[in-house]
């Protein structure tokens, strides 16, 4: 492809490259760089692509887009946003693949994972075949793919998308973080459909404040034809101020164009009615919790804003198994407690999956939970507090402690757990805390293994180390 088709759609502020070469790749990391690929040069989080211009030309990159002129003779393209230029580029390079699929974007805090693939299991039961994005796993179908962040880099992800067209997918459902909005790595994709879960404290350490937070979020709305939405969120009104789509709100505790009735909250499901119009459908999930409501109605929504039939829908969530890392049962053979897995990481989720265990549990309520490394500190002793407030007992241990000390990190949990009169352990390494609160299981408990969810690692000074709950219960139970 010509770098002038390839640049198809940007502003070219100046240029001293040949616009009419050709190129056969592209690159935004000077180590991947090569002969032929266009080397794009963006500002980053934390390192400045810019500086490896030089790289990039010694490795045999034939041009450089990017936002500050380099020095030197270098044959550059320039942009004045290079990071929108690279989804772009990805764009052109494969050949505008949304275009050509069915495009629904999720975002929220909690609730995103569950929510794309129960709208997967409604499309697929239509004889659609689906692309999956997401913090679980990437999905072409059935072929699993494996995935290193909620949202790839927008080159990746033009490829991805590539990749699903190629295979025959007609609709791509997607999990959109507040980084891929804030960062633009889904620039330019246009989205039939966008659904919003919820708002609550998290990434503050990247956006530092819940407005910013939000506004990052807003992006969504404002390149979707339909936004589906949750009426009940108080920042719902600040996340539409901008938006242009037509709106279908949803909520399950007040007025809202689809609204749940007659809830009920069993220990392996909920149960209720949607009401939509005139028309009232039962619905069951075979999800316990009440946030799960919720997500069921955004579900419906999202499939009502894409034409399916409520009626339809409800009767292929009564038949979706349980999401992995989501309220997973894990086997406990010769136990008289049982043992939970859930991915809540974040005051709000720990404080769902809390309650709806304590609505449950015939025994204690036991939450083993750590925090996150190098993100939001603010929301440690939050952490603590509720834990506190709700479980019975608590294990305070690791999560992902990345390049901090896990020390450091308990310690600014536990001011949230001080003073509370709720019995407590420390156990730092988080293998030894769950062996801890195996043996200290007593009959009719329920121990809820929060933060890792479906992660099978624990990462530790920029190492992926092999940690699976699943394996680690079973091997010490034997």
């Amino acid at each position: 492809m010509k770098l002038k088709e390839l640049l198809k759609g940007l502003e070219i502020l100046s240029a001293a490259a040949d616009l009419d070469q050709e190129i056969a790749g592209v690159s935004y990391d000077s180590r991947q760089a090569g002969p032929g690929g266009l080397f794009v040069a963006m500002a980053g989080f934390t390192v400045d692509g810019h500086r490896f211009i030089p790289q990039a030309l010694a490795a045999g990159a034939p041009a450089v887009l990017c936002q500050t002129l380099p020095e030197g003779e270098v044959p550059y393209v320039q942009v004045r946003d290079s990071r929108r230029a690279l989804a772009v580029v990805g764009s052109n390079f494969f050949g505008h693949p949304a275009a050509g699929m069915t495009m629904i974007g999720v975002t929220g805090t909690n609730g995103k994972t569950t929510t794309t693939y129960l709208l997967k299991a409604i499309l697929e039961a239509r004889g659609e075949k689906v692309g999956l994005i997401g913090t679980n796993q990437n999905m072409i179908g059935q072929e699993i793919l494996p995935t290193e962040r909620t949202t790839p880099e927008s080159f990746e992800l033009q490829k991805l998308f590539a990749q699903m067209r190629d295979a025959g997918c007609t609709h791509v459902v997607m999990e959109v973080s507040s980084h891929a909005l804030a960062l633009d790595r889904v620039y330019g994709v246009r989205y039939d459909v966008g659904v919003f879960t919820n708002l609550t404290q998290d990434h503050l350490d990247f956006h530092h404040t819940m407005e910013a937070y939000c506004d990052a979020k807003a992006r969504l709305f404002r390149t979707c034809r339909t936004g589906v939405v949750n009426a009940a969120d108080p920042w719902t009104s600040r996340l539409l101020q901008e938006a242009d789509c037509a709106r279908l709100t949803y909520s399950s505790a007040g007025a809202a164009d689809l609204r749940a009735e007659d809830i009920i909250l069993a220990a392996d499901h909920v149960a209720f009615t949607a009401v939509h119009g005139e028309e009232r459908v039962p619905v069951r999930v075979n999800i316990p919790g009440r946030f799960m409501v919720d997500n069921a109605l955004d579900v419906l929504g999202a499939a009502l804003a894409l034409g399916i039939p409520l009626r339809e829908s409800a009767a292929v969530l009564t038949r979706v198994p349980h999401v992995k890392g989501r309220v997973e049962v894990v086997p406990t053979p010769g136990k008289e407690y049982t043992v939970l897995i859930d991915y809540a990481h974040s005051p709000d989720s720990l404080k769902n999956v809390l309650e709806t265990v304590k609505g449950f549990a015939k025994g204690r309520t036991i939450a083993l939970f750590g925090c996150g490394g190098d993100r939001d500190k603010a929301k440690r002793p939050q952490m603590g507090r509720v834990a506190a407030e709700i479980a019975d007992f608590v294990v305070v241990t690791t999560d992902n402690p990345r390049t901090e000390r896990p020390a450091d990190i308990i310690a600014d949990i536990l001011p949230g757990l001080e003073k509370s009169g709720t019995p407590y352990e420390v156990v730092e390494d988080r293998i030894e805390a769950i062996h801890w609160a195996l043996d200290h299981g007593q009959a009719g408990d329920v121990l809820v293994l929060c933060g890792k969810g479906h992660e099978t690692y624990q990462e530790v000074n920029h190492e992926k180390r092999r940690l699976d709950e699943r394996e680690i219960v079973a091997e010490h139970l034997r």
